[in-house]
């Protein structure tokens, strides 16, 4: 059985496994049988194998090829770290490639060690070699912790750690870099064929490439202009232009370096100049950043996106279809090579700035338009302009002046860390730029209530008062309205999940009447609306909290909200509950879990499988119901406290529980919880939408002999107030 005290996966494969993520090949493999071969075999043998090689050689290529092969219980699991440039990042890389939502304090390590305790699958770490020493501390505790897994890590260098199995890779035989250099300039040049009259240039050429695939595809990629014998004349010219490094350089890599040399010089001075410009990218980007970041000094913004069209003809970068649209990459090699170039420009600093602003302004669209029929849109924006953001967010802590600029950054993310499942992430930038002394009052007290919420949502009150308190204080001196509202409805948000209701309800009606003050109205109004609503329901007016949620669910249809729309949802099933209208509640519940799953919203999912695991047993279903609280206990250690804690909110569980094991006897209930306790988030989230079936809305209201509702003025006691364990 596997623990149900691991991060929620978000998905899940065929028979519960969850496949993985490595990409699909977009072109043929060519060659490298006999290292397939071997490296599977190695993989066998070992739990620990590094393929080491320059860069170019065909590592991460082989090692995708190799890893799709595989079929562990758990899939193969990809991870890029190439983008990230600072050591601490590392285990954030994992857990998100892992696909995790984990909303808890606990440090992503010990997320990792937690869901990766009882599972077999494969790891892929790729490009690491600037991050070794982080890779190795990790790799080398999850292998000693986690005997299920395997690790094939991909670099210029091995890991150096314990029991390590290193594969060098060498480049291709002359005969494969030639099948290589064939199918890719037929890919470019429609109607090229290896033939008498070009063989022996083309294999030529692979000869003095020394069969380094990215160089190959290099030259390749320049037929459209150059024939076979016009190449090969012109990179005999390169490589006595541009061989590179010391005596002691590893003739490999001053061929490797030569070869983009030798694209670089072939490029027109525009493109040039956009190779150079374009390296301040971190992972993908899109026409419009590219526009704004790269755009003057001597590079047109008319003339941009044909500058693009050639280079990426030329595969100095490559396009992707993403769910936020068209988006392109650089090779990290091609990139370093322009990283190069820009500084000896003398233009990096410049680059890097208008890098910096571009991204400040998407994370400001982002909060305006997040309160919009545009919100999913955004939630995927942003999430592809992670690798990105991560760059602007370090470039504003590490320069003296721009401490400022981070906390803004970081604080106005708060839609993003907070209604998709990145509140670790989050708190760790909030925490990073709170660090550090400025004098922009502002940008500090929007940092404070975004860390007090992240850290209420992770169940971590004492970090949470003390961020709120500081906020308070320094926003009454300053006479900041703005901050006052929203810290004072994070103080009522506190209230509400420590139990003490009728002080929620005098924060948080205060918060609303500041917020009416101040004109402000956005996803956070309707929440402090909806947290209203609950401390009344808790308190017993269950008409006026349904008031409050259908005056909040109007205006979230009014303005195409989807996020705090969810919560209102999840308040109104209760009371439709209540009142005995299952197959409402079940609509309703429905609504809400097709909402927080679009979202990776993790706390508002097991919120909402709580309750329906309480409709269900209301409906007849015992065994169902205690398989979705099942499924809920394993979702809570990656959300915070279980039910934060409350006594008010662990009512409807305990009354569900109570129903379920009256009905199926202790023995049968633990078995399904059991059962529901193996079940992924995805699974379980499928599972509960596809009861919500015609049928099942037309289910009649409560059957006879089911126990009133309690009252909700007068808690159930909790045992998660004391020990945090998830009751069940």
């Amino acid at each position: 059985m596997r623990s149900s005290q691991g991060s929620e996966p978000t998905d899940t494969g065929a028979g519960g496994h969850r496949a993985g993520n490595l990409p699909l090949e977009l072109n043929a493999f060519v060659g490298r049988a006999a290292e397939l071969t071997e490296l599977g075999a190695a993989l066998d043998a070992g739990r620990l194998v590094t393929v080491t090689g320059p860069g170019g050689v065909g590592k991460s290529r082989l090692a995708a090829r190799t890893a799709a092969g595989l079929r562990p219980d758990d899939g193969v699991w990809r991870v890029e770290l190439a983008e990230l440039r600072e050591p601490e990042l590392v285990e954030y890389a994992v857990v998100e490639a892992l696909g995790l939502t984990d909303h808890t304090s606990r440090p992503p390590r010990q997320v990792l060690l937690d869901h990766l305790a009882e599972r077999r699958l494969l790891l892929v770490l790729d490009g690491f070699e600037h991050l070794v020493d982080a890779c190795a501390s990790l790799v080398g505790e999850l292998l000693r912790h986690a005997a299920g897994l395997r690790v094939l890590a991909v670099g210029r260098r091995p890991l150096s750690v314990e029991g390590e199995r290193v594969f060098p890779l060498a480049p291709l035989t002359e005969p494969e870099a030639a099948e290589l250099f064939a199918d890719r300039a037929a890919a470019g040049t429609p109607g090229f064929t290896l033939h008498d009259g070009n063989r022996a240039d083309v294999h030529e050429i692979c000869r003095r490439l020394d069969g380094v695939p990215l160089a190959v595809e290099l030259a390749a990629g320049r037929l459209p202009a150059l024939g076979p014998a016009q190449l090969l004349a012109r990179l005999d010219d390169r490589f006595r232009l541009l061989t590179g490094g010391g005596r002691d350089t590893l003739p490999r890599h001053q061929t490797l370096r030569t070869a983009i040399g030798w694209s670089h010089e072939l490029c027109t001075p525009v493109e040039r100049l956009m190779w150079a410009r374009l390296s301040v990218f971190a992972g993908q980007f899109d026409l419009e950043s590219v526009e704004y970041v790269c755009g003057g000094g001597g590079l047109h913004s008319d003339n941009i996106l044909d500058v693009l069209h050639e280079l990426l003809a030329q595969s100095v970068i490559t396009r992707e279809e993403t769910p936020a649209g068209v988006r392109y990459r650089m090779l990290d090699t091609v990139r370093a090579y322009g990283a190069d170039w820009l500084e000896a420009t003398g233009d990096g600093a410049r680059l890097r700035r208008r890098h910096r602003d571009w991204f400040m302004g998407l994370a400001t669209w982002g909060e305006l338009d997040w309160f919009s029929p545009r919100q999913r849109e955004v939630a995927a924006r942003v999430e592809a302009e992670l690798p990105n953001l991560r760059r602007a967010l370090e470039h504003c802590l590490s320069e003296p002046d721009d401490g400022h600029l981070g906390q803004y950054l970081a604080g106005t993310l708060w839609f993003y860390w907070v209604g998709c499942g990145r509140l670790s992430e989050g708190r760790h930038w909030l925490e990073r730029s709170l660090d550090l002394d400025t004098e922009h009052e502002g940008s500090r007290l929007k940092a404070l209530w975004v860390l007090g919420y992240v850290a209420i949502l992770q169940g971590d009150t004492v970090p949470a008062f003390t961020a709120l308190g500081e906020c308070r204080r320094t926003a009454e001196l300053a006479g900041h309205r703005t901050a006052l509202a929203y810290t004072e409805h994070r103080t009522g948000c506190l209230a509400l999940v420590t139990d003490d209701m009728p002080r929620a309800e005098t924060l948080l009606r205060s918060a609303l009447d500041r917020y009416h003050e101040i004109g402000e109205l956005n996803s956070n109004v309707l929440m402090a609306q909806v947290e209203l609503a609950m401390a009344l329901a808790f308190q017993g007016d269950l008409p006026g909290a349904v008031r409050l949620c259908e005056e909040a669910r109007r205006v979230c249809v009014d303005h195409g909200e989807r996020w705090s729309l969810a919560y209102a949802l999840y308040v109104l099933s209760y009371a439709a509950w209540t009142e005995g209208d299952l197959a409402g509640a079940r609509q309703l519940l429905a609504e809400c879990l097709d909402i927080t799953d679009v979202f990776h919203d993790l706390l508002g999912t097991v919120l909402a499988v709580e309750l329906l695991a309480l409709v269900t047993v209301a409906e007849g279903d015992a065994a169902e119901a205690a398989v979705l609280q099942g499924s809920a206990s394993r979702m809570w250690p990656s959300v915070g406290l279980p039910l934060f804690g409350s006594a008010h909110y662990n009512a409807p569980h305990e009354q569900c529980e109570a129903m379920a094991r009256e009905r199926l006897g202790d023995e049968r209930y633990e078995e399904c919880v059991r059962a529901g306790a193996r079940l992924g988030r995805q699974a379980a989230v499928g599972r509960a939408l596809r009861r919500t079936r015609p049928e099942a809305l037309g289910a009649p209201a409560a059957p006879r002999g089911i126990p009133t509702p309690p009252d909700m003025r007068e808690p159930a006691a909790s045992p998660t107030r004391k020990g945090g364990e998830a009751t069940g």
